[in-house]
């Protein structure tokens, strides 16, 4: 079928049929249908267009004599509607804007702030997928020695501070040598542009570097950790919360494991443009039955992450995408309606 509006009565009616059943899991008759919404439309009117929507493909019998239910498509279509038409309560996820005002803080902590501050406006476990370090603008590099043998490589970005420890042994000297250095030749420079510029650079200069080679070189190889590694936030508290309320624990299990699949996640979180998305799991005997809403997460418009909050096809879209939609705004600079 294709992702086009349905006309009249069928758009209507899987929009409502759909809505009622995430809010209460009950099958789909043309009574129910008839008592809730369409009280002057006969029963007999109701099932041929109930029958209709199930040869679409977007409702299903569980068993010949029982209702209907949602399919993923008919979830999906559910979904796009709502994309469509959704309001925006910007009260409900004030924190954002005060965690992306501390720009003292680390990415990370950034990073897990925004995944903490969703998983506490949704009833559902969220999982933020970093995999756009080396698009960050470097703005500053300084290096502390700690004690002993090592020193802390601090890397200001456009989205905030990155960190690395390198056991590299040197004189105070040499790491503010080293700073002002890498400062001076980085600065506006993506971590991307430097990891691959740092190297050929090391080569071409080896007397102007000489003193601090040693933490030149500890430094190229955290930043293509930071660069090659991708990283994967996981907040998994209301996991016991989708145990509980979904009402299958076939899905809510299936929930549970997949955060624990690290391959499968990654997948799961592969954006499918640069707005809110929803994807749906019917066609894997493993996580069949599962969807996640996603959108991109940038910070000074640098896209570094996306954003998945991870449930049973039965779940409330509404809020979640509402509540992801805030965020995705707020880091765009978008406070407005919309």
């Amino acid at each position: 079928m294709k992702e086009e509006r349905l006309k009249g009565r069928k758009h209507e009616l899987i929009i409502s049929v759909v809505e009622d059943y995430i809010k209460d899991a009950s099958p789909i008759t043309s009574g129910g249908v008839q008592k809730n919404h369409l009280s002057d439309v006969s029963t007999a009117t109701l099932r041929n267009e109930l029958s209709a929507l199930e040869a679409m493909g977007l409702l299903k019998q569980l068993h010949t004599s029982s209702g209907r239910v949602p399919t993923a498509l008919g979830y999906k279509y559910y979904v796009n509607h709502l994309l469509q038409t959704l309001t925006l309560n910007y009260t409900q996820l004030d924190d954002v804007k005060d965690l992306l005002d501390e720009r003292t803080k680390s990415l990370s902590e950034i990073v897990s702030g925004i995944a903490k501050i969703i998983n506490k406006a949704v009833k559902y476990p969220t999982v933020i997928y970093l995999n756009g370090y080396d698009k960050l603008i470097v703005e500053g590099i300084k290096i502390v020695s700690l004690v002993g043998d090592s020193a802390l490589a601090l890397i200001q970005t456009s989205g905030g501070y990155l960190t690395n420890t390198l056991d590299a042994k040197a004189t105070d000297k040499a790491y503010e040598d080293a700073s002002n250095y890498l400062t001076k030749k980085f600065t506006g420079k993506t971590l991307g542009e430097m990891m691959e510029n740092m190297e050929s650079i090391e080569d071409g200069m080896l007397k102007e570097i000489e003193s601090f080679k040693q933490i030149l070189d500890m430094l190229i190889e955290g930043v293509k950790k930071f660069v090659k590694e991708n990283n994967l936030n996981i907040r998994q508290e209301k996991a016991i919360d989708v145990l509980e309320d979904c009402g299958n624990k076939e899905q809510a299990t299936k929930v549970i494991k997949l955060l624990s699949d690290k391959e499968e996640l990654e997948k799961a979180l592969e954006l499918e443009g640069e707005d809110l998305s929803v994807s749906m799991v019917d066609d894997d005997e493993k996580y069949s039955g599962l969807a996640v809403i996603k959108a991109p997460l940038c910070i000074d418009g640098t896209p570094i992450a996306s954003i998945g909050v991870f449930g049973p096809q039965r779940m409330d879209y509404k809020g979640i995408a509402s509540a992801l939609k805030v965020i995705i705004n707020e880091l765009k600079g978008d406070n407005g309606e919309t």
